[in-house]
């Protein structure tokens, strides 16, 4: 049976009466080769419970080791949220039972994460500027995955039964969290989509993680509260877990100071809880209620030392900060003298990163873009893939340029190449190589082939002496089909020129 629908104040009438208060808590899983605490795969998608051990199961007398790369992430994360990085810490165990937790705890960090006290300034729709004050960013181990069978939601109530995968405990994870964020009014849901937003962008720029939404790489968790207009405390919040699209963390957001100013002006109180936010309307549903860091009783954990990363250290992973991505975007956009319209195209096909990449490779930057927005695009469109995910490399696609650039083949041939490196058949000019595909030019092979096109078609043949120079297309075309596409078009048009005149 579905849940009554909440009554819901109209959003001009919330703003009037209340002021938003957010909190943001992301969820980060890490792409490293390994879990956060032992030597399991991370990778997505394995068969269930296929990717475990003695140690992310937590069975007697297993002790964890700490992901070296995962801390290194950690702090280039903190680093790029402009934190401060904490010299000495220690991870902590947050005790809960959860069926999909096989230790009955989790190891976290408490009282001592790893960066803590930064910011991170979005750009809203308007071009204005939004400083959203960063808390904390602290590592910790993912949980397992519980399916609930039987139900219509896919949820536990009313399902007949669960099942239980755990090949995701234990992948490590980065939890950021926001200080409150006050003084965005009306904006408020805007001002919550542009942080993931751009808090997603400088993962991705990062390459500590593949940001993936659709498939928990990136969980959002938002903490939305009203007080009165004037009022100088708080009001209870509620959690709305794991929205998994930026469009959802607005749309949330406005349905919860909705909500629950409709349920303060009736008279009513708001319980601190986690609530599930469905994407089919919309809408959030109440989950359980929300525990204290007092209820997780955490302690130092015991078997793990202190998190002391060296002052050398951190200033070598200073320097491998990358540029923000938006910056990126606004200096090539002006370099490029792109318009408005076409970059919003290119970073929404997401094909700005590729051609950034493939410009760095050495091609130039329009060949670039048209192989990435055209040829490839259809690739992937063909394929029902993200662009990113073709199995081809931007230095690949520089490669294809290069080869058409120095006639080795011609754009028509380059797309067979393209097709063959698609398909898993090795490197651009390997290719070329192994398949015969480079360019015919010896200026005799071609005359001879212009010859006999000639002598096949005289009637043609005289067209193009009287001075009908058009005509010629259907003789270059003839020694192109002859050639098998391999021929340079513009020098065979010159031959057939010369020949007739």
């Amino acid at each position: 049976m579905s849940a009554p629908t909440a009554e819901l104040m109209d959003y001009a009438d919330v703003l009037s009466r209340y002021e938003p208060v957010l909190g943001m808590e992301v969820h980060v899983e890490l792409s490293t080769a390994t879990k956060m605490f032992c030597g399991c795969p991370t990778e997505f998608g394995a068969e269930p419970n296929t990717q475990v051990c003695p140690v992310c199961l937590g069975l007697p007398g297993s002790l964890p080791v700490v992901n070296t790369k995962a801390i290194e992430s950690a702090i280039r994360i903190g680093l790029a949220l402009n934190c401060s990085i904490t010299p000495w810490g220690r991870f902590a165990r947050k005790n809960y039972f959860y069926p999909d937790q096989p230790k009955n705890y989790q190891i976290s960090q408490y009282d001592e994460p790893i960066a803590t006290e930064g910011y991170l300034d979005v750009t809203l729709d308007d071009g204005s500027i939004f400083r959203v004050d960063i808390e904390r960013a602290h590592m910790e181990e993912d949980t397992g995955k519980s399916l609930h069978v039987g139900g219509a939601t896919g949820r536990i109530h009313g399902a007949s039964h669960s099942l239980l995968d755990f090949n995701r405990a234990g992948v490590p994870l980065i939890e950021i969290v926001t200080k409150p964020i006050t003084g965005a009014g009306e904006r408020a849901p805007e001002v919550a989509r542009a942080y993931v937003t751009a808090l997603r962008e400088v993962l991705r720029s990062l390459n500590v993680s593949d940001v993936k939404m659709e498939q928990g790489s990136l969980r959002c968790d938002a903490n939305v509260s009203l007080m009165p207009i004037g009022a100088k405390e708080f009001g209870t919040r509620t959690e709305t877990k794991n929205v998994n699209s930026l469009r959802s963390v607005e749309v949330a957001v406005r349905y919860e100071m909705r909500r629950q100013a409709a349920v303060l002006t009736a008279g009513g109180e708001i319980i601190q809880e986690t609530r599930h936010f469905q994407e089919g309307d919309g809408t959030t549903s109440a989950g359980r209620r929300k525990e204290t860091a007092e209820d997780y009783r955490y302690f130092p954990e015991p078997d793990l030392a202190p998190v002391a990363p060296d002052a050398a250290w951190v200033d070598e992973l200073r320097a491998t900060i990358p540029e923000y991505p938006w910056l990126v975007r606004a200096r090539i956009q002006a370099e490029w003298n792109l318009s408005d319209e076409v970059m919003r195209d290119l970073v929404n096909a997401g094909a700005l990163d590729l051609i950034i990449a493939t410009v760095e490779a050495g091609a130039p930057a329009n060949e670039a873009r048209s192989w990435w927005v055209a040829y490839l695009t259809e690739k992937a469109k063909e394929r029902e893939v993200a662009l990113a995910d073709l199995p081809i490399t931007p230095a690949q696609v520089a490669e294809v340029i290069g080869l058409v650039e120095a006639k080795t083949v011609n754009n028509k041939v380059a797309k067979q190449v393209v097709d063959f490196v698609l398909s898993g058949e090795g490197a651009p000019a390997e290719i070329v190589e192994s398949k015969g595909l480079g360019m015919v030019s010896d200026d005799s092979a071609l005359q001879v082939e212009v010859e006999k096109a000639l002598a096949a078609n005289p009637d043609i043949a005289e067209k193009i002496r009287s001075g009908k120079v058009a005509a010629a297309g259907k003789i270059v075309g003839d020694v192109m089909k002859a050639t098998r596409g391999q021929a340079d078009a513009a020098k065979v048009r010159e031959l057939v020129l010369a020949a007739c005149a």
